[in-house]
């Protein structure tokens, strides 16, 4: 993922993973807690925001804050119909457009078999407003900046570099 979005010079975030775990009752994605050590909260191409956990100062720091957020029904059927079984998986978002696209984690399973589910927040009519893709957090990110994936209401540029810009920087 360096080589085509570089880390800000600023740096990652500092979080307490095993604080995260005891008082929240989460375990988070390797790729996601490597991600936010590295780049930390901020946006990619002033379009793509990601979340982490409590930092102060970072208006990024909302993703505890997000682990209860609730779906309409038809938003629930809509994502059940692309998933086996009939059970939903718990839901939690990481990132956001700024088209208000928002992609979930589905969590099932181990934290590192997390898929990623996004609601596209402008859809055609008659078309499923979720996609959901086979990966994790960083993968997904990857797919998103190469152009391989377009889940979001807006295309992200295929250029050979992005931007990330940290909450520092913002």
């Amino acid at each position: 993922m360096r080589e085509i979005l570089p880390p800000p010079l600023s740096g990652g975030d500092s979080i307490d993973w095993e604080e995260i775990e005891r008082t929240a009752r989460l375990t988070l994605p390797a790729d996601y807690r490597e991600f936010v050590e590295l780049y930390g909260g901020g946006e990619i191409d002033e379009y793509l925001s990601i979340s982490t956990p409590p930092v102060p100062g970072s208006a990024y720091g909302d993703l505890l804050d997000r682990m209860d957020l609730a779906l309409s029904h038809q938003d629930r059927e809509d994502l059940l119909a692309l998933l086996p079984g009939d059970v939903l998986p718990s839901l939690l978002p990481f990132a956001d457009s700024a088209s208000s696209d928002v992609a979930f984690w589905l969590r099932e399973g181990a934290p590192d078999d997390w898929r990623v589910a996004v609601f596209r927040r402008q859809t055609p009519y008659g078309m499923n407003c979720w996609t959901v893709f086979d990966g994790g957090m960083a993968s997904f990110c990857v797919a998103v900046l190469t152009g391989e994936v377009n889940p979001l209401t807006q295309r992200m540029s295929t250029r050979d570099q992005h931007e990330f810009l940290s909450w520092r920087q913002v």
